[in-house]
């Protein structure tokens, strides 16, 4: 064959001579529409005809490559946040790609066909919001600054910086407001504009302008009462923010959610019309069903063949997963500057460098009244005490942990050669649980029983190290020695037996709700019963007192470190939320006990939450928190503890006292409901940003390059960091601004900027920021924008939310917003500026929001700051409402400008949520100019939006 028939036989798409476009489209002709069809599932089959290999959606690599056995396991994402170091960030993201191309090519995939995917479901952008969330540790913070910041890094690190082509291709989880575990598929976030354009897209909208992210997953919750895998933020945000990028965003589906639309979620009547919405809405690819791929492209033939999508739709989704493959190097081998990552870089030594710098970085220290760092002179000896004194555990998103560190055993390397000594105690009680039936022992041996909160134990079978759990067949077995799986089932509780039974207990298996029953023809033991008459009643033996032991190792010890927190797989995890953020009460006691006969006792929480420490905080010298830090954990908490390494970590989220009581869950307006930093009232007990060092670095010459910027000026901000202090530290510089007089509800502060630096003894390091205006910027709900208001400010420099070391005022310039315009202009009723037990709700399936009282049988108010109402006379409504209930009164709403009425209407039935009237009536004593415009809201109804008008004719 000639060179030019070998050409001429090359199709263009493999041509790298070409563009990306170029060779897209060529090859999307080529494609037939079953094939194309065929590409819309996670599984996308080969196609042999074309040469082209199967590909598969997603691989997990939240803090390391999760799912595909043994890799490198960096803190949890959260630790990653309380490092507040963008450039450790982006190394870890390098690593986990590169660990990723090795596995991707050396490693077979454990399911479905094809190479594991290259396309990493990481980071989790969603803002921590709620501690008490079941996800907490997968996020960064709850800022979305400093959530965008590190999100950012590590997209780019796992991307890599060619410019053709990526190691891998990040996906943002998950789109939007997904920050409840319960009922998470059928519970709707409520975000009003501010909230929605301020918070929630304010963390995603960074990362994706940037080109750092490839794609994005929506989330299982709805929004505003539409589900987010059919909502239009999906292009009119997500994809407008890409589009100057370059590139196109490719929009994956959460596991099972597209099959969620009809069932839990009723949102839609079939499967065809749910999954030809999603993908008309801008979902590329569907993840649903596992590896059965036929049902979910039968029902998108389905919706093809009933007109309720087109080819077009298909190929639109089809082009973008064909530009990330592109990109990702598989139409080039010879090209592709990754495809020669080998196996040994998975868990190779600078990994391991780099994962025990990360544990370390992450290390937050809370309180330290000179206990720490530790001095082997006059601490000789150590009781390390509690739950995870040297144990590490993994999470769902963890992968398996090459080896594992705990902080007993990396103490105890460190001293042994100073002569010191350290002493490990778990204060776990060994117990027998005994058959008031048969007189027999539960199991072959005794179990170690530990506390987890709510009253939830894991029994743990003493000698092999093998949990209690309950079997398919429900009977009781003893055989794992790792909680690691979707479903949980080695977890219990011990709850006392009737009134009339004193002593005895009964067993109930957490997941299953089921109690402990004994046959009485065999004597065997299975959960099976499903009330308390059937369950066995059970003796608790004690023979083992973790407690007392526990108090001598610490009586006998020169200092005493109690590590306490919870295990990632129990009591708050991806499918569950925290009931409350308390430390456990075995853990609290055990606690209190050591620090009794040991003052000198510090307190380490390990754990993938905030919990309320309160007394630890009055009464111990030492608290410090981590997450859980993968496999070097030990080796970082212990250098930690001796002085070998600074705390380098800063609280990513706040730190709430035990008594201040929290919002509800699913109160997703952080303003209203007084969620975060920006806008708690009550002094937290750890403020967000917090964290000493060993360092004593002191802040001096804050700057500014003018103290008057225009609305659309920038800013130069300049301090001066000093290490006056004998070691070497970091030191997490952080910037705020304020409002002095805002005519909105504004934050308490909002982080602007933040840089960490390293300063060794003496050293002196000048620190310059630019703030463009944008940083000083609200959402203006009148004139549905970002707006930077005329007038004062401060910008502050801070060591945390809690800690403002120096301040300067600013003006800006400019002219005053005017009131907002009502008269001849349609109003959305979402964009008020208050409210009183409002919910927002969808407009129609495809588009809008509108509002609902939550209560119907209570008035709901909407309130709209300086309306001028000169020359209105008539108020129009845009209202549904559906069949009205037995006994239900009438629906209405009313206007009102200050104290005064203006007029009133009546909603009538129209039969459906979405069938949408209007309704209008005239108004009376209305005064010219801006007023503060009430509307209540009575009865079951909804409105869209609202208009006055100037004459009785005026439409």
């Amino acid at each position: 064959m000639t060179s030019a028939s070998a050409s001429a036989a090359t199709p263009p798409f493999r041509d790298s001579a070409l563009t990306l476009h170029e060779r897209v489209d060529d090859l999307l002709e080529r494609l037939t529409l079953d094939e194309r069809l065929a590409m819309l599932h996670q599984y996308v089959p080969a196609v042999p005809r074309l040469g082209i290999a199967a590909f598969r959606t997603g691989t997990e690599a939240l803090h390391g490559v999760a799912g595909l056995g043994r890799a490198t396991v960096f803190p949890q994402a959260v630790g990653l946040g309380s490092t507040w170091d963008e450039e450790l960030v982006h190394a870890v993201g390098e690593a986990v790609s590169a660990e990723l191309r090795a596995l991707h090519r050396h490693r077979p995939a454990p399911t479905g066909p094809g190479p594991n995917g290259l396309q990493v479901w990481s980071p989790v952008v969603n803002l921590l919001r709620d501690p008490r969330w079941g996800r907490n540790e997968e996020g960064y913070s709850e800022d979305p600054l400093h959530t965008s910041r590190v999100a950012t890094a590590y997209c780019r690190g796992l991307t890599g910086d060619h410019p053709a082509y990526l190691r891998t291709a990040p996906v943002l989880k998950h789109f939007l407001a997904n920050n409840n575990e319960t009922d998470r598929s059928v519970t709707s976030s409520g975000l009003r504009p501010r909230v929605l354009h301020e918070y929630d897209l304010a963390a995603f909208r960074p990362v994706i302008a940037s080109g750092a992210a490839t794609g994005a997953m929506a989330a299982y919750n709805l929004v505003n009462g539409r589900p987010c895998h059919v909502s239009p933020l999906l292009e009119r945000e997500l994809r407008a923010w890409a589009r100057p990028t370059g590139h196109e965003l490719f929009v994956v589906s959460d596991e099972g959610a597209p099959t969620n639309l009809v069932n839990p979620e009723h949102y839609f009547d079939d499967h065809a019309e749910g999954h030809a919405a999603a993908l008309k809405a801008g979902i590329d690819s569907f993840t649903d069903l596992r590896e059965d791929s036929a049902t979910v492209i039968g029902r998108l033939r389905a919706a093809l063949e009933r007109g309720l999508i087109d080819e077009q739709d298909v190929n639109r989704a089809v082009r973008r997963q064909l530009q990330l493959r592109f990109r990702l190097g598989e139409f080039d081998p010879d090209l592709d500057p990754y495809a020669g990552i080998g196996p040994e870089v998975v868990d190779c030594p600078e990994h391991r460098a780099l994962a025990r710098r990360a544990a370390a970085e992450s290390v937050v220290l809370l309180k330290n009244d000179g206990l720490l760092p530790l001095a082997p002179a006059r601490a000789a000896r150590i009781a390390v005490i509690g739950p995870h004194a040297d144990a590490l555990y993994e999470d769902w998103y963890s992968g398996t942990l090459p080896y594992q560190v705990g902080i007993a055993t990396a103490l105890r390397a460190a001293l042994a050669p100073l002569g010191g000594e350290v002493v490990c105690v778990p204060g776990t009680d060994r117990i027998a649980l005994r058959s008031r039936t048969t007189g027999d022992p539960l199991g072959k041996s005794a179990f170690d029983v530990q506390e987890w909160g709510d009253g939830v134990v894991t029994l743990c079978e003493a000698g092999t190290g093998r949990y209690l759990r309950r079997g398919d067949d429900g009977s009781l077995v003893a055989e794992r020695t790792l909680l690691k799986d979707w479903f949980v089932d080695e977890t219990f509780r011990l709850e006392p037996a009737p009134d009339d039974e004193d002593d005895f207990l009964v067993l109930r298996h957490v997941r299953t709700g089921r109690y402990a029953a004994v046959d009485p023809a065999d004597g065997s033991v299975h959960v099976t019963a499903d009330g308390l008459a059937a369950a066995e009643r059970w003796q608790r033996e004690l023979l083992h007192d973790g407690t007392a032991e526990a108090r001598a190792a610490a009586a006998s010890a020169d200092a005493a470190i109690v590590v306490l927190g919870n295990h990632p797989m129990i009591n708050g995890r991806e499918t569950e939320d925290r009931s409350g953020i308390a430390l456990p009460e075995a853990q609290e006691a055990l606690l209190r006990t050591v620090a009794a006969v040991r003052p000198e006792t510090a307190l380490v929480v390990m754990s993938s939450y905030p919990y309320t420490v309160d007394w630890a905080d009055t009464h111990l010298p030492a608290v410090l928190w981590t997450s859980h830090g993968g496999q070097e954990t030990g080796h970082a908490l212990a250098a930690v503890l001796l002085g070998e390494a600074d705390p380098g970590g800063r609280l990513p989220q706040t730190w709430y006292r035990g008594d201040d009581e929290l919002p509800d869950l699913l109160d997703y307006d952080i303003i209203k409901s007084g969620w975060t930093y920006q806008y708690h009232h009550a002094a937290p007990l750890y403020p967000f940003g917090h964290g000493l060092s060993y360092a004593d670095v002191t802040y001096r010459d804050l700057r500014l390059s003018a103290h008057t910027m225009a609305q659309d000026g920038t800013l130069d901000v300049s301090v001066t960091t000093v290490n006056s202090g004998s070691r070497p530290g970091s030191e997490v510089v952080q910037l705020y601004v304020r409002p002095r007089h805002a005519r909105y509800q504004a934050p308490r502060l909002r982080l602007a900027d933040f840089r960490k630096v390293r300063l060794e003894p003496g050293e002196t390091r000048r620190l310059d920021f630019r703030l463009p205006a944008e940083q000083f910027a609200h959402w203006d709900v009148g004139a549905g924008t970002f707006t930077v208001d005329p007038g004062d400010y401060d910008v502050l420099v801070a060591r945390s939310a809690g800690d403002v070391v120096a301040g300067a005022g600013l003006r800006v310039t400019g002219p005053p917003p005017g009131p907002r315009t009502v008269v001849g202009r349609r109003t959305r009723a979402c964009d008020f500026d208050d409210h009183t037990r409002a919910v927002l709700v969808d407009a129609t399936r495809a588009a809008g929001d509108a509002v609902a009282p939550f209560d119907p049988s209570r008035p709901t108010t909407l309130l709209f700051r300086s309306a001028d109402l000169t020359g209105a006379v008539r108020f129009a409504a845009e209202v549904a409402r559906e069949e009205e209930a037995e006994g239900e009164g009438e629906a209405s709403v009313e206007v009102r400008a200050g104290e005064r009425s203006l007029g009133r209407i009546v909603v009538p039935v129209t039969g459906d949520r979405y069938a949408w009237t209007e309704v209008a009536a005239e108004l009376s004593g209305v005064e010219p100019g801006p007023h503060d415009l009430t509307l209540i809201l009575r009865g079951r109804l909804r409105l869209a939006a609202f208009r006055f008008h100037s004459s009785p004719a005026d439409d």
